[in-house]
């Protein structure tokens, strides 16, 4: 009686050298060799050998699978690296080219008018500066921004010397610009988001410098959802770093690190408390809250309670719809209404940004319309760079060719 173990012996001999050779090597006929094959098939002993040569070849898929990802991953980590790279080269380039322009206002001495030592607050939310708007009722473009931020400085500085405001916070709370994050973006429109930057940059220098003519100026910022640079948002601060809030508001400190008149919070961060005329101020974007914001906020407030800190109003943005409490504020944006905003939300909005009072007994809140900028002349823009992504209508790209017969 020949065992199972002497079959599968016989079968891998046969593999390896042929029937007539294994006969010869084993003494015995090749009849008797093709018997012992077909009872070796009828009992499936093959079985054994199909699963080892299965687990094999997994392993081998998975060697090749983990060789892929890391392949994928390098070429990745590669192509961000490039496009970091591509965008400092024209940042650089565009420094050696060109330089920021300084607000040049009327002659005015440079002198503290007001008696009264108040504290007042600017903020600056979602200008989303690199994005044409062109609908029937609303028109957005660098020109148009800069004539906004013109009559929004221009009113926030009659309101605050009108009530003895001394010390200004300018908040800076996300979305400065628009970002595509799409890897192949980054590489082919490096100049585009260059400029974008540079624009931001050269209108916020002027009217920092122009606030800095009338009040003591602070700056404080925080990083927006949109103008990220990588596709998905990062919570922590090393990734919210990689973020174009973050460049634009550490150009600008650079920018005024021997100012008398201006003095930076700090970095861009997440979020940031600063301690401002007797409040404790907490600014954030606002992508962080929930629908619900009376529970969000009060979470929030209990977040830092637990650290010691008492926060006495939240500022953020992120909605584009101005919304004033007593104990926070949401403000709109200067863009005003969008292709996106009106047909994908179905939201009617406003270009409008807020200021702010800091009194005893709390903190008073004032929306300043600037949809209409008729008769307010631009700070300077360097026209010849001005390049735009058209963003709030590439939402919703579901469009269609529409064929028209003129009779």
């Amino acid at each position: 009686m020949v065992n199972d173990k002497t079959l599968r012996i016989v079968y891998n001999m046969v593999q390896e050298i042929g029937v007539e050779a294994t006969a010869k090597e084993r003494g015995v006929s090749t009849k008797t060799i093709l018997d012992y094959l077909k009872r070796f098939k009828s009992k499936n002993l093959d079985a054994e050998i199909i699963e080892e040569n299965v687990k094999i070849k997994k392993q081998v898929q998975k060697f090749q699978d983990t060789n892929r990802i890391e392949r994928k991953a390098f070429r990745e980590y590669a192509r961000v690296e490039n496009a970091v790279s591509e965008q400092n080269k024209e940042f650089i380039k565009l420094l050696e080219r060109e330089s920021f322009n300084t607000f040049s206002p009327s002659p005015i001495e440079l002198k503290d008018i007001n008696e009264v030592d108040g504290y007042g607050i600017i903020q600056l939310s979602d200008w989303h500066l690199n994005e044409l708007v062109n609908l029937p009722n609303n028109k957005y473009d660098i020109m148009v921004a800069s004539k906004r931020a013109k009559r929004f400085i221009e009113s926030a500085i009659f309101d605050f010397v009108s009530k003895g405001i001394k010390h200004v916070l300018v908040a800076f709370t996300g979305d400065q610009i628009n970002s595509d994050r799409r890897l192949d973006e980054k590489l082919n429109m490096a100049t585009n988001r260059v400029r974008a930057q540079f624009l931001a940059v050269e209108l916020f220098k002027q009217m920092l410098e122009h606030l800095s003519l009338y009040f003591t100026v602070h700056v404080a910022s925080v990083s927006g959802n949109e103008s990220r640079v990588n596709k998905d948002w990062e919570w922590s601060e090393a990734c919210v770093t990689d973020n174009y809030d973050y460049s634009i508001h550490n150009i600008l400190r650079l920018l005024f690190k021997n100012a008398d008149r201006i003095h930076f919070c700090g970095d861009c961060e997440v979020e940031k408390v600063v301690s401002f005329g007797g409040k404790n101020i907490l600014l954030m974007h606002g992508n962080q809250l929930g629908k619900n914001y009376d529970v969000s906020i009060s979470k929030v407030k209990a977040r830092y309670s637990a650290q010691n800190i008492k926060i006495d109003f939240l500022i953020f943005g992120h909605l584009h719809e101005t919304r004033i409490c007593g104990l926070y504020a949401r403000s709109g944006s200067p863009v005003g209404a969008n292709a996106y905003s009106e047909n994908g939300l179905q939201l009617s909005s406003i270009s409008s940004q807020n200021i702010y009072f800091i009194q005893e007994d709390g903190i008073d809140g004032r929306q300043v319309i600037l949809q209409d900028t008729e008769g307010y002349e631009p700070y300077n823009i360097h026209e010849e760079l001005m390049m735009y992504n058209a963003k709030s209508a590439s939402k919703l790209s579901n469009t269609k060719t529409v064929f028209q017969v003129v009779i």
